[in-house]
């Protein structure tokens, strides 16, 4: 079960940087984002580059800061880290509701990534006001699940290409994503990580 747990772990650390390497280039190099995404300059235009930097820096983070031997090993790295985190997720997460409000995919889509967006924001400030008020339990119940959440940038990217190959059309496909991307995500933090605190080196 460990070695599963540590090798899950390091699926996870790719997927993410992965990830959050295309967010950074999308923040550096504006001709890659999406024709809709180009040359706005009203609040959408900025919201855009504030979302994929916010979220790109703490999709890299956030992996590292839950690996419990890094963690144990680094202490004052992970404590700054932390806050590099909390901050880029909560730039992500005001900038990801504001795009939430006008993206594809209709109502359905727009109140997923609204709902994902509200659920970041809060499950951060809670992880962050925890470990202030020296709870280091709850703080890291909170911030399995803030990363969950995070973590809904890479799962949003695996599910949207695997349901178009199944030539499921987008608009079919993608409100549903809007919620199968973090849904799930949070539902297995909570029973596998969140509710297990008594195997906390088997599994972050």
């Amino acid at each position: 079960m460990r070695v599963t747990f540590r090798y899950g772990w390091h699926l996870m650390a790719v997927l993410s940087l992965l990830i959050a390497t295309y967010a950074l280039l999308l923040f550096f190099v504006p001709q890659a984002r999406p024709p809709f995404l180009r040359g706005r300059t009203d609040m959408l235009g900025l919201a855009v580059p504030l979302h994929f930097v916010g979220g790109g820096v703490a999709l890299a983070l956030g992996a590292f800061q839950l690996n419990t031997t890094l963690r144990s090993r680094r202490i004052q790295w992970h404590r700054i880290f932390g806050r590099i985190y909390v901050v880029s997720a909560l730039i992500g997460g005001v900038a990801g509701l504001r795009l939430a409000i006008g993206s594809q995919g209709g109502m359905i889509a727009r109140a997923g990534f609204a709902a994902l967006a509200c659920a970041w924001l809060f499950t951060t400030v809670r992880g962050f006001l925890r470990i202030r008020a020296g709870d280091d339990i709850d703080h890291r119940a909170w911030m399995i699940r803030s990363y969950s959440l995070t973590f809904a940038a890479v799962t949003l990217r695996i599910y949207l290409p695997l349901s178009l190959a199944a030539g499921v059309p987008f608009h079919i496909a993608y409100p549903a994503i809007a919620w199968l991307c973090w849904v799930p995500n949070i539902i297995v933090a909570e029973r596998l990580f969140v509710a297990a605190p008594a195997r906390p080196r088997m599994v972050l």
